[in-house]
C-alpha cells in the first residue's frame, strides 16, 4: 500500500481544524500542519489530536504551500485547507486509491457550504481540484491569493476520483466581504509585481460580466437568496482587484 502524507496550512482556524482533521482519520500515514504563528486555539486542537504541528512565517499561500511539502514524510501527497473535509465517498476512495496508485495526480469535486447552504450552482460546483499527487512531478502556482497545483510536463497523468471535498468556506455575508477586502489587495498585488496592467473598459465591464456569467449562464439563480449574494459579493470583488491595481500605478 502507497504510503501517504497530508498537508494543511492554518492561520487561526480554531473553528475548523478539528473537522477536518476528524474527517481524514485512517487516510494519512502522516499529518503535517504548517501554521504561520495562530493566536488562537488552533495549536492546541492539532496537537490534542497526535499530529505534526509546525510553525512557519507566511509569504503567501502558494510559497506556504510549496514549504510545507517539504515537510512531508513521504512524496505522495494530499492536500487540504482546514475549512474543508473528506466526505465519506472521497474518503473511501482515496483510501482504494493508496493500494492501487495508477497516476500522477488525482482530481476531487469541491462542494462549497455558504452561510450553512450547499451551492451547486455559481460557478461554484464542481470545482475541481488537483489535490492528491506525486510531489516530485509538480509544485504550487498560479497567482496569490489563488494557487493551484501544477503538474510538470512529465506528470499529466491524472484521473477524476469520486466523492467530494466538503469546503466550509464563509459563515456570515460579512465575513465574505472582509475576505473580499483582503483577497483583492492580494490579487491586485500581485499582478502589479507582475507587471499586469488593465484598460479602464475592462475594469468596469469586467465585473458586469462577471456577475451575468455567474448568476444566470451558471445559474446561480438557483441558489436563492445566497446565491445572488455570491454572484453580486464576486462582481464586486473584480471590480475591487482592477481598482486597487490602478492605485498602485497611480502611486
Amino acid at each position: 500500500m502507497q504510503k501517504l502524507s497530508i498537508v494543511i496550512i492554518t492561520f487561526n482556524e480554531e473553528k475548523n481544524i478539528a473537522r477536518c482533521l476528524e474527517s481524514i482519520q485512517g487516510v494519512g500515514d502522516d499529518i503535517v500542519v504548517v501554521d504561520s504563528f495562530s493566536t488562537d486555539r488552533t495549536e492546541e486542537i492539532c496537537k490534542a489530536k497526535g499530529v505534526r504541528f509546525i510553525q512557519h512565517k507566511f509569504d503567501g499561500h502558494i510559497e506556504q504551500k510549496n514549504w510545507a511539502i517539504t515537510q512531508a514524510k513521504y512524496p505522495h501527497i494530499l492536500s487540504l485547507d482546514a475549512d474543508e473535509a473528506l466526505d465519506q465517498q472521497l474518503k473511501t476512495t482515496i483510501v482504494e486509491i493508496k493500494r492501487n496508485w495508477q497516476y500522477d495526480g488525482y482530481y476531487m469535486n469541491r462542494l462549497t457550504n455558504y452561510c450553512g447552504k450547499w451551492i451547486y450552482h455559481c460557478g461554484w460546483y464542481p470545482d475541481k481540484k488537483l489535490r492528491l499527487w506525486d510531489s516530485r512531478k509538480g509544485k504550487w502556482g498560479g497567482t496569490n491569493p489563488h494557487d493551484k497545483y501544477e503538474l510538470d510536463s512529465e506528470g499529466k497523468n491524472t484521473s477524476n476520483l469520486k466523492g467530494n471535498i466538503l469546503h466550509y468556506s464563509y459563515y456570515s455575508i460579512e465575513e465574505h466581504i472582509k475576505q473580499t477586502e483582503k483577497f483583492s489587495s492580494i490579487a491586485a498585488n500581485a499582478l502589479f509585481a507582475e507587471g499586469k496592467k488593465i484598460n479602464v473598459i475592462k475594469s468596469y465591464l469586467s465585473p458586469a460580466v462577471k456577475f451575468i456569467q455567474s448568476y444566470f449562464f451558471q445559474l446561480g439563480i438557483l441558489d436563492g437568496y445566497y446565491g445572488f449574494m455570491i454572484c453580486k459579493i464576486s462582481a464586486h470583488s473584480t471590480y475591487l482587484k482592477y481598482f486597487k491595481l490602478k492605485q498602485l500605478y497611480k502611486k
